[in-house]
């Protein structure tokens, strides 16, 4: 079994001490975030094939990655670095730092440790087209040899998304859109042919409408990424969490609403201040990243694998 940790929250930037805890215990719990049955999820060597970290800040958790390799887990890093303006983005680490820290991961533990994220793409104001490819180029120079691959998606306009964006929108002074389709295909085009000229392959999550010559399906879970980097066999299927995801099976062990980045186009999170009153309560102790409503023995369990205010958070 593959650990994701996690494409709900932002585990390695605000939930470290939590996350070496329960790999010490050996497991943790967390609920089903529809049906709130709770499942004991085993965080055992012997039951866990890799760990693929998801996060906008490593720094912080750089401590703990030797003593998780030295527990035997190997792992893969999804970083993302947008480089977005303040206004879209309000608490989320300089890009410069964040590249810094994801050289340090490829220096420490591999040439394939490392998989860059420019997501989600945002059409505004702040950030048209024009924008994107001269930040995204900027970004893909800084990360030359860090990485071999950059993963994208087009913002997904959910329902809590748009009224995060408009609210955002009319509190800060921008505009924001989703443009066609066509627009979309020309600015990933543009993007896969400034990946390749810096070493790296352009990859798409879940959006298969906008691959283009030079791109390819992105697997964010990828089981021969984690083949390479732990120099074993990693047995897992290809089976996404959700339609047209090229990811191989995984286990993710977060919880929405916990993130306080502060990123205005975050389908993750239905308001800022929830997730800032969730970061203040949290327990690192805990069996869970974050307890369910009624205490820790609410609801059924079973066992698996064997925004509010401005306040800025940049730890590491």
């Amino acid at each position: 079994m593959i650990i994701s940790a996690s494409y709900k929250t932002d585990i390695p930037a605000f939930y470290g001490a939590w996350f070496i805890n329960r790999l010490r215990v050996g497991y943790c719990k967390m609920a089903n975030p529809y049906g709130r049955q709770v499942y004991r999820v085993s965080l055992k060597p012997a039951d866990v094939d890799g760990i693929v970290f998801w996060t906008k800040n490593i720094r912080p958790f750089l401590r703990h990655l030797p003593e998780i390799r030295g527990m035997g887990f190997p792992f893969t890093v999804q970083h993302t670095i947008n480089g977005y303006p303040r206004r879209l983005e309000s608490s989320v680490v300089d890009a410069g730092r964040a590249i810094e820290g994801a050289a340090i991961v490829r220096n420490q533990y591999g040439p394939r440790a490392v998989v860059w994220r420019y997501d989600t793409i945002l059409f505004s104001s702040l950030t048209p087209a024009g924008f994107h490819a001269g930040n995204f180029a900027s970004l893909a120079e800084g990360l030359r040899g860090i990485t071999d691959e950059v993963v994208i998606s087009f913002a997904q306009i959910y329902k809590k998304t748009r009224r995060n964006l408009d609210a955002a929108a009319r509190g800060s002074g921008f505009e924001w859109e989703d443009p066609a389709p066509e627009e979309k295909k020309r600015l990933a085009a543009e993007l896969a042919a400034i990946a390749r000229a810096n070493g790296m392959q352009l990859t798409i999550c879940s959006q298969r409408a906008f691959l283009v010559d030079g791109a390819a399906e992105a697997r964010c879970v990828d089981a021969r990424r984690m083949e390479d980097v732990a120099g074993r066999r990693v047995a897992a299927k290809l089976k996404g969490n959700r339609d047209e995801c090229g990811c191989f099976e995984s286990r993710d062990i977060g919880d929405y609403d916990t993130c306080p980045h502060g990123c205005v186009y975050c389908y993750a999170v239905q308001t800022r201040s929830a997730a800032l009153e969730r970061y203040r309560r949290h327990d690192p102790n805990s069996e869970f990243l974050f307890e369910p409503r009624g205490g820790r023995n609410s609801g059924m369990e079973g066992s698996e694998g064997g925004g509010g205010g401005q306040l800025r958070l940049f730890p590491g």
